[in-house]
């Protein structure tokens, strides 16, 4: 995958976007300044709500694919 490529630029590792560990850390602490912490929590808990329900209908549609649903003539009648 593109984002565990690591170049080797002027002796330090940086990734593919160039962001190295001390850029990391001041985007961090940017983010801590502007949301405060008690907002990030709340955040991330959305986050994670999101990728849950994405997983959740991603493994659905494989579901789907993968076990067709009957046809309406195997079906009992009501």
């Amino acid at each position: 995958m593109y984002l565990v490529v690591q170049k080797k630029i002027k002796g330090e590792n940086k990734n593919m976007f160039g962001l190295g560990t001390p850029e990391i850390i001041l985007i961090i602490i940017v983010i801590l300044v502007l949301f405060g912490s008690k907002k990030i929590p709340e955040f991330m808990q959305g986050i994670g709500k999101g990728i849950r329900e994405f997983k959740k209908a991603a493994s659905d549609v494989e579901k789907e694919v993968t076990n067709p649903p009957k046809k309406e003539e195997e079906k009992k009648p009501e």
